[in-house]
């Protein structure tokens, strides 16, 4: 009775699985994995071409509900030690994950440079400094401070998930007032430029922890609001009108970049308030673009959406569920895709076969994980039943 009681409870667990989480965060991997190959003309169809906000935001949030999501219920369940020591668990996977990553791609790059005999390739990698003093460059690298292009993301997720067993227990009891800290750190910091310094040339980092929390927190405290998770599904007039106003006028202000003419269009004036959109920072025009952008999508795609379960959707969802090996084969597979539209063919047949070709080979990793890791509980529950037969 107890292992048909579990198996009911797994079974109930998959059946009330929000599947958009899992969508979105896949569909964010291919959308960074795409931008990631310079000279793509793929990469039009990506969100970052039609609005202020790009896949960043999206994995950010993402990742700040899924972890009050499956923390929150460790807190419930076993309290705040045992909470704490899993979400450090989890920072030290990422960390020892990116650590990993960070060798493999500087070795990609430095292999790569020589192959082909290309040293600029280092120096837009943003390697080039690691090759001159590589013990300095690792060190820092071990502190998170040295980090070559497109890696800038798992750190960010690290330091953001260490704080995280501090804010919970609050967040479980006031979301709201948690938020509220988040939104005056994330204002403090870009009144006095607070960021973390990185290697060399006294830097900082590419997305500022102190102002992205305030996008980590928004996802966390969604979470434990299930009336404002539910009021975001509903229609309403005005604020549909004003999203979409958001969403058109982010559209023109991006296409402005594009296309000299229309950007002749907007007034100086405007252009002086507008301007510097900064990404590192988080603008709140990227904030508010990506909230537009996600009220006309929970409207769109609701909790029980049937396209979710079909075919279609299948290679996005297995992605989103192993996240962390996808982005870390997407960041490989980014740099190899440069390496083909520079030295081999930079042509649209060729852009268009190294995007799917990537995206193919990031869904395999993904299955193979997925069938592995379900053979392994099998194999588990194998074990377990034979023992408790034996003992029988």
């Amino acid at each position: 009775m107890k292992d048909v009681t579990v198996t009911e409870r797994g079974a109930e667990a998959a059946a009330a699985r929000d599947l958009r989480l899992d969508f979105f965060r896949g569909l964010a991997l291919w959308f960074i994995f795409v931008n990631h190959i310079p000279a793509n003309q793929i990469s039009w169809l990506t969100p970052r071409n039609f609005g202020l906000s790009d896949a960043t935001e999206i994995f950010v949030f993402i990742s700040g509900y899924t972890a009050a999501l499956v923390y929150g219920r460790t807190l419930d369940r076993q309290g705040l030690p045992m909470t704490a020591a899993q979400v450090l668990h989890r920072c030290w996977t990422l960390y020892a994950t990116y650590i990993i990553l960070f060798f493999a791609f500087t070795a990609q790059i430095a292999y790569t440079a020589r192959a082909f005999d290309s040293p600029l390739f280092a120096e837009e990698m943003g390697i080039a400094s690691y090759f001159q003093d590589p013990v300095t460059a690792l060190t820092q690298a071990l502190l998170l401070k040295f980090r070559p292009a497109n890696l800038d993301v798992l750190p960010l997720y690290i330091v953001l998930l260490l704080a995280f067993p501090l804010l919970l227990p609050v967040l479980r009891r006031r979301p709201l007032a948690v938020l509220a800290g988040s939104a005056m750190v994330y204002l403090a910091a870009r009144h006095w430029g607070w960021n973390l310094p990185t290697h060399p040339d006294g830097g900082v980092w590419y997305f500022n922890p102190f102002t992205w929390q305030v996008l980590f927190v928004a996802g966390a405290s969604l979470q434990f609001r299930p009336e404002l998770r539910a009021s975001l599904t509903r229609f309403r007039l005005p604020v549909m009108a004003a999203a979409v106003a958001i969403l058109l006028a982010s559209l023109f202000l991006t296409l402005s970049w594009k296309f000299p003419p229309l950007h002749t269009a907007i007034p100086e004036g405007v252009a002086e308030i507008l301007y510097p959109i900064s990404k590192t920072d988080l603008d709140p025009l990227r904030l508010l673009h990506f909230f537009a952008l996600t009220y006309l999508v929970l409207w769109l795609v609701p909790p029980g959406a049937s396209w979710l379960r079909g075919p279609l959707a299948a290679p996005v969802l297995d992605c989103g569920r192993q996240s962390l090996q996808v982005f870390c084969l997407g960041v490989l597979l980014s740099f190899a895709g440069q390496t083909v539209l520079v030295h081999v063919s930079g042509s649209l047949s060729a852009q268009f076969l190294v995007t799917v070709l990537g995206i193919a080979t990031m869904v395999l990793l993904a299955r193979f994980r997925i069938w592995y890791q379900s053979a392994e509980r099998a194999r588990r529950h194998g074990r377990i039943a034979a023992s408790r037969n034996v003992g029988a």
